[in-house]
């Protein structure tokens, strides 16, 4: 199944691809591995911002992290790749978190539980969730994807 039919059956409506916030591309192709720049929670338009164990809850950080999902899939079918897919390979989530919040896995969840809803078993992947001081824009979170394509 197309990536925007399983989308539509889902429910799901993918924002608009953001466009870069500094000097990079959105995605880069070499040979058969697509690599998606760090994308930023857009929810309306708006970056959702502030620290996971600050005023950021785990749950509010998890909607986050899969907004970043989200993006990353817009940037996909921006590109023209999406149904190119061959495999999420990994996927980097970073966590705007004060230096005692832990729960960074927890929060990258939301990226991850997503590309499995969408690409089924060649959306599992290998994953780091760190913890950062602070990311862009005032971002909570941070999620970059490597992902492998179909020829």
């Amino acid at each position: 199944m197309a990536v925007e039919d399983r989308l539509a059956k889902l429910g799901i409506t993918l924002p608009q691809a953001a466009a870069p916030v500094a000097s990079y591309v959105p995605v880069v192709v070499t040979g058969n591995m697509a690599f998606v720049s760090g994308q930023l929670p857009f929810v309306y338009g708006q970056v959702m911002v502030g620290r996971l164990g600050d005023d950021v809850s785990v749950e509010q950080g998890a909607a986050a992290a899969r907004a970043c999902g989200l993006m990353i899939i817009a940037q996909l079918v921006s590109a023209g790749l999406a149904d190119r897919v061959d495999r999420i390979v990994k996927l980097g989530a970073f966590v705007t978190s004060t230096a005692d919040f832990t729960d960074q896995p927890k929060v990258a969840n939301g990226a991850s539980d997503l590309m499995s809803e969408i690409f089924g078993d060649a959306g599992t992947h290998a994953r780091a969730a760190v913890g950062v001081p602070s990311l862009p824009l005032g971002a909570c979170v941070e999620v970059d994807a490597i992902i492998t394509l179909k020829d």
